[in-house]
């Protein structure tokens, strides 16, 4: 068993996704604001979704380069718990003093040298491969990491293994890398950014139970 280990769900853009999400119990859940993700959704959208039932997984908000003005934009319309960032290293301190919660960058790792200095300022890191050659998006494009080049990682602070994760794969994934959670998107879905309640329902159970 691997109760203590956390989930995150991203890309939630539906009634029936946002359910199954909250009824499997996951920790966080993610709502995708970048216009070229399949999963995007208008602050609109995410704040009616996260009206749905109030507590349960913490709200992810995950941005692209964001300046303060779009974060500020929506965070008048929906509540976030936390920003995950697509951003260089030095663009998360202001954002965190700018907005006073925690901010997790997310990483892309290939190579040792990809590896976060030790001291960083973050609250966490989302970890991922690096996007393919002719990628449209900076991830979410559903690619395994090097799970044995994270396996050599000692990270100093909370992070997230992401890329290409499934229901099959993901406590494998986690056994091997040693992380402490996993986040998913596109490994529980049946179509680019349509969610399965099913799917998702497995893979949180897959990280609890540790099989």
């Amino acid at each position: 068993m691997a109760p203590d280990r956390k989930v995150k769900i991203c890309g939630i853009n539906s009634p029936e996704s946002f359910d199954a999400v909250v009824e499997a119990g996951a920790d966080f859940l993610g709502f995708v604001f970048y216009p070229a993700s399949p999963r995007y959704v208008t602050p609109g959208e995410a704040a009616a979704l996260s009206a749905r039932h109030t507590g349960g997984p913490q709200r992810v908000g995950l941005f692209v380069n964001p300046t303060f003005e779009e974060i500020d934009e929506i965070l008048q319309e929906v509540s976030l718990d936390i920003l995950q960032i697509h951003a260089p290293a030095a663009a998360i301190a202001p954002l965190r003093t700018r907005f006073g919660r925690p901010v997790w960058r997310a990483l892309g790792v290939a190579t040792q040298a990809d590896f976060p200095v030790p001291n960083e300022v973050t609250d966490g890191f989302v970890v991922e491969a690096k996007p393919p050659a002719g990628a449209t998006r900076p991830g979410g494009n559903a690619v395994l990491a090097d799970w044995k080049l994270l396996s050599t990682w000692h990270a100093k602070k909370f992070w997230l293994l992401a890329g290409g994760l499934t229901p099959e794969n993901v406590a494998a994934a986690l056994t091997q890398t040693d992380a402490p959670g996993a986040d998913v998107s596109s490994g529980v879905e049946i179509s680019p950014g349509e969610k399965s309640p099913d799917l998702i329902r497995r893979f949180i159970a897959a990280v609890r139970q540790g099989t």
